[in-house]
């Protein structure tokens, strides 16, 4: 016999099982009469696609089945003068460390650089990132079946972190494809790698954006993906889930070290274009401007007398350049390319690392709010120029004459500073609570002129704020020089 307690339990049960029933019959009729069992709904919620009709799995077991193998890790040995005892490099980069965790040890030692990379042909041709293998005195993979082979780099190109290997072991490799079309935002991903050493991890996740830049100069718009991908990742795939490359894995953003779900991708695009150059030509031939620009913010734009932001600031023509050769002058806003609109600084990059040598352009530009139209022939992008000296190596030792009160800076005219030869006036010291410090300005910085007019004084720099102000202006622009960098700097004037 029941008792009151096995009635109510029972009463409960039965309350439960009309719910799910009722949900399930709910399920079917929001599908359609094409669903109308159970066994119906099963084949339903198994066989979905996505927006392109493309097949999206429940799970990512036979996706992962065939491209792992084509995935292998990497141990490379070698000469860093930036190695640390705490870090090996050819990790991701952990962006946000101290500049005490980044500081070099005196002399240079030999360490182990740990990644990961694939396969793109099954004769042996491989790719990873640049940073996994630079300086390696030597290359070994291993691959998913645990065989282990040497590798050699054929060629590698540090603008855009991407390195092509050849490993030597036949030609039975299993390989992927790289995709020719882009992920959209909130696709499924599939990274596979190396992390800590642990091969063959496979994660999954989405596209959280597209066309990141993290990077200052680089020629990549990041794919950002949630997927977790650590140290060792770096150099690995990452897969749509038909199987295609659709990015490298290059970089993680971490306060820990660990992944946090946001990671960086070398698109695929780049990845297709750049291995090919390196293939066929041993290097990456890009065309070349010649100028230094920047964003044009609405702070600047407004103390140039500019009613937009689109375009990008030339800070710089750099010497014998195209650009310089053309008459392009510090301050010119390039406003479009070959008759087509120019968004910002990056965009203008990028199309023209895209370009031949010797490609003729048109370039529409802005100068004093007059539109012009200059005609040029591109040239090869050089080599990066060695670092720029320290700013500690620069600084004029002795006070400055003037410290503009709406600058939080102490100046000196640039040709009293004894380690200085530049025209204009040398920045020796900053208030750290001032709006100078805010904007970026460093001990060693010269200013080389203020509202378009150049300065040799303190008292210059002084008398162009005074009259930016009197005219009612909110911002003045001031260039300023820092190492080998020149820019344009909106200074608020309250």
């Amino acid at each position: 016999m029941l008792g009151i307690h096995d009635s109510a339990k029972l009463r409960r049960i039965a309350t439960i099982l009309i719910v799910l029933s009722a949900l399930a019959l709910a399920a079917a009729w929001l599908a359609g009469p094409a669903v109308s069992t159970g066994g119906d709904l099963r084949a339903w919620l198994e066989s979905t696609v996505d927006a392109r009709g493309q097949p999206s799995p429940r799970g990512f077991e036979d996706v992962v089945a065939q491209v792992k193998p084509a995935v292998f890790g990497i141990r490379a040995k070698v000469l860093d003068e930036e190695a640390t005892d705490d870090k090996e490099p050819g990790f991701l980069p952990k962006f946000g460390e101290t500049p005490d965790e980044q500081q070099a040890p005196e002399r240079p030692r030999p360490t182990t650089s740990q990644g990961s990379g694939f396969f793109i042909s099954s004769d042996g041709y491989a790719v990873t990132t640049n940073h996994v293998i630079e300086h390696g005195t030597s290359i070994m993979i291993e691959t998913d079946d645990g065989k282990k082979y040497r590798a050699k780099l054929v060629a590698s190109d540090p603008e855009t972190d991407i390195a092509l290997l050849k490993v030597d072991g036949g030609n039975g490799f299993r390989s992927v494809e790289i995709a020719d079309q882009a992920p959209r935002i909130g696709e499924w991903v599939i990274a596979v790698g190396n992390p800590f050493g642990l091969g063959g991890t496979v994660t999954a996740g989405i596209v959280s954006a597209r066309a990141r830049d993290i990077t200052p100069g680089s020629y990549n718009d990041f794919i950002q993906i949630d997927a977790p991908v650590n140290q060792g990742n770096s150099g690995g795939p990452t897969f749509d889930v038909t199987g295609k490359v659709i990015g490298i894995n290059s970089a993680i953003v971490s306060p820990t070290g660990g992944s946090v779900g946001i990671g960086f991708a070398i698109p695929a695009e780049t990845v297709r274009t750049v291995v090919a150059d390196l293939r066929d030509e041993g290097k990456v031939v890009r065309g070349w401007l010649g100028v230094r620009i920047q964003a044009l913010t609405p702070e600047i734009a407004e103390g140039l007398n500019l009613k937009q932001t689109q375009g990008a600031l030339v800070a710089e023509p750099q010497p014998h350049s195209p650009a310089a050769n053309a008459g392009i002058l510090p301050g010119d806003v390039i406003s479009s390319l070959d008759g087509k609109a120019v968004e910002d600084e990056r965009q203008l990059s990028k199309t023209i690392s895209e370009m031949a040598p010797g490609t003729k352009v048109e370039l529409g530009i802005i100068r004093q709010g007059e539109k012009k139209t200059v005609a040029l022939a591109l040239g090869q992008l050089p080599s990066p120029p060695s670092k720029a000296p320290a700013n500690d190596e620069r600084l004029d030792t002795q006070k400055g004459s003037t410290e503009p009160s709406r600058l939080g800076l102490t100046l000196a005219p640039a040709t009293k500073s004894p380690k200085s030869a530049e025209a204009g006036v040398i920045v020796t010291k900053v208030d750290p609570d001032g709006i100078a410090a805010e904007r970026g300005f460093q001990a060693g910085d010269v200013i080389l002129d203020v509202a378009g007019n150049s300065v040799s004084a303190p008292a210059d720099v002084q008398r162009a704020l005074n009259e930016a102000h009197s005219r009612s202006k909110h911002n003045v622009v001031a260039r300023v020089k820092s190492g080998f960098a020149t820019r344009f700097v909106a200074i608020p004037l309250g």
